[in-house]
């Protein structure tokens, strides 16, 4: 059984969290979630019914270390097909107890057993088969794959009630399973990748062994081209999702033509040099099999079978060739881990981690972390990043070297890596987003590598955003963002740019406004503004805002001073209109600027 998804550890309070971090050594990227307020965790929630209704929709394995009543009345209403449920487990907070819950086909007898093992208790397994058998015959390891679960759970019935069976085939994970084996029993359980007949009387089990290599002008740019004139295409996502069924369905015919089963499929190799077609990601994606790639050299033979020759490291035997239909199938004694077969597409993924705090990283920023095999980035940023595996490879550099570190990031990625450019707050806000872009503009011209990696940019709370939420809305009117920093513009652009806005009336909000290096800049840009706005304006002062020990304070623009600032403060000025009123709390204000002018 594969565990795509790192679980999630979520305590209630302090005192679990001894046993969540002995559980969390367990699971590479597994983070503990604490109710916020209460205990200082990884991940922060405020209320546990929707967070454990969150993360059980998302598929995520959940290890609660509370009551397991209370796990099971939360996550109830959710509870509807056995065979898509994560697991889900509850452990006492102490470590004496350890009860799967839910996701019997999803492992969760094998999680329950490893966590006891690690807190040194016996798990509460209570799964007939588990029992009798002290394995669940209905979840095959990583590589292999049920070929009916209906049929399986009669299978697996007709054992506990006195039937025998016999196993044909490579199982060695049934090895030392108690299983009642008899060479002339009636029940098999069979693995092979050979389509299942339907027969009742055995359990087929696929080994995910079988590769498929396409070439592109036969199965691919011609669909493309097809599709591009096709009516009733919308768009051009509609056009390759059409253009990718028609590959998938090239190779299902010829698995078909073979006899063998769709799931025994280990993954499609394709032509390094459309590592870019979405077609062939879309046809990948309709197969459910990773997609991979692979450059041929002149010795391999013709396409397509000699992707296959290019790429597989494991004995095989060619059973379908055919170069008109542009399709060749290769199959291997047993599973194949489909990371051997050439490379994968590499992914660049630029995210923004947000102004510090667990709670304002978005989701995206968090999943193409755990996804990362490398991660880059300025040292500090990169540690805010954390919790990170032990297998992630950190790449940190100075603050200063973000074209040599964007180069690096295309480099990595290009080799077929999955690697994170981390920002704080939002990467294309004065941050990382522009330097990769840069980078990308300049070498890809030179380097083909580069324009096939996979970039995506994944927004996050900016500073500004952060501050403003904090203070009220401020920004809640036409405002611009402007760097106080001349590294890289001269100062004269900057005057030219704060004496505009301010003529504008716009708010503004002032990233790098001060430093050892620019101890006067501040007062140069304050006195341009007080040309142009009332000394009664309102000013916000955000330090380290989603950072433990922020501060918050609303000052007027006359009373205004550079040593009130320091490069970890976010400056707001308002506008003409912007305004403040007592919010009751600790003698502070609500700022905002409102969304009309009088």
């Amino acid at each position: 059984m594969a565990r795509l998804t790192p679980p999630a550890i979520v305590i209630l309070g302090a005192g679990a969290l001894e046993t969540a971090r002995r559980i969390q050594m367990l699971y590479a990227g597994c983070q503990v979630h604490a109710l916020q307020g209460r205990v200082e965790a990884d991940v922060p929630y405020t209320e546990l019914r929707a967070h454990l209704c969150d993360l059980y929709a998302r598929g995520t394995p959940i290890i609660a270390l509370c009551a397991a009543g209370i796990v099971i009345r939360c996550v109830a209403p959710l509870l509807s097909n056995k065979g898509v449920e994560p697991p889900v487990l509850a452990v006492a907070e102490d470590g004496s107890a350890v009860v799967p819950l839910l996701g019997g086909l999803a492992g969760v007898n094998v999680m329950a057993r490893e966590i006891a093992a690690a807190l040194t208790v016996s798990p509460a397994i209570t799964t007939s088969g588990e029992l009798r058998f002290g394995t669940c015959v209905l979840n095959p390891p990583e590589g292999y794959a049920l070929a009916d679960i209906a049929q399986g759970k009669r299978f697996v019935s007709d054992l506990l009630a006195g039937e025998s069976t016999r196993i044909e085939g490579e199982a060695p994970w049934l090895d030392d399973a108690q299983l009642p084996r008899s060479e002339s029993a009636r029940l098999a359980i069979r693995v092979t990748p050979r389509a299942w007949d339907g027969r009742d009387d055995e359990l087929v089990i696929h080994p995910r062994s079988v590769v498929a290599a396409v070439t592109v002008p036969a199965a691919g740019e011609q669909s493309n081209t097809d599709t591009n004139t096709d009516s009733g295409a919308n768009s051009s996502a509609d056009r390759q999702t059409a253009s990718g069924a028609r590959i998938a369905a090239v190779v299902r015919e010829a698995l078909d033509a073979h006899g063998l089963a769709p799931l025994s499929l280990a993954a499609l190799l394709v032509p390094s040099e459309h590592m870019a077609n979405p077609a062939l990601a879309s046809a990948a994606a309709n197969l459910n099999v990773p997609l991979r790639f692979a450059q041929p050299g002149p010795e391999d033979g013709e396409p397509p079978s000699n992707l296959l020759h290019a790429a597989l490291r494991v004995p095989y035997q060619t059973l379908h060739d055919d170069a008109d239909a542009g399709v060749a199938l290769a199959l291997a004694a047993l599973a194949i881990d489909p990371h051997t077969i050439g490379r994968a597409r590499g992914r660049l993924t630029v995210i923004g981690l947000g102004p510090g705090s667990a709670d304002l990283m978005v989701p995206a920023a968090r999943t193409a972390l755990n996804e990362a095999t490398d991660i880059l980035g300025y040292e500090t940023y990169v540690k805010m990043a954390g919790p990170l595996r032990a297998d992630q490879r950190v790449h940190g550099t100075d603050n200063r070297e973000e074209m040599q570190r964007a180069r690096h990031a295309f480099e990595l990625a290009s080799t077929g890596r999955s690697v994170v450019m981390v920002s704080s707050g939002d990467p294309g806000v004065f941050a990382m987003a522009a330097a990769v872009l840069e980078a990308l503009e300049e070498g890809a011209s030179t380097n083909a590598d580069w324009r096939a990696v996979q970039l995506a940019i994944v927004p996050g709370v900016s500073a500004a955003m952060a501050t403003a939420a904090q203070a009220g809305a401020p920004l809640g009117h036409d405002f611009c963002m402007l760097s106080l920093s001349d590294n890289l513009k001269p100062w004269s652009i900057i005057e030219k740019r704060l004496r505009h806005a301010a003529e504008a009336d716009l708010v503004m909000a002032f990233y790098n406004p001060i430093s050892r290096a620019r101890p006067c800049q501040l007062d140069k840009a304050l006195d341009i503004v007080r040309e142009f706005r009332a000394a009664t304006t309102k000013v916000v002062l955000g330090r380290d805002i989603g950072r433990a020990g922020s501060t918050l304070r609303t000052i007027a623009l006359g009373e205004l001073r550079s040593s009130d600032v320091d490069m970890r403060t976010m400056v707001i000025v308002g506008s003409s209109t912007t305004r403040a009123f007592a919010n009751g709390i600790d003698g502070g204000e609500w700022v905002y600027t409102p969304r009309w002018y009088e």
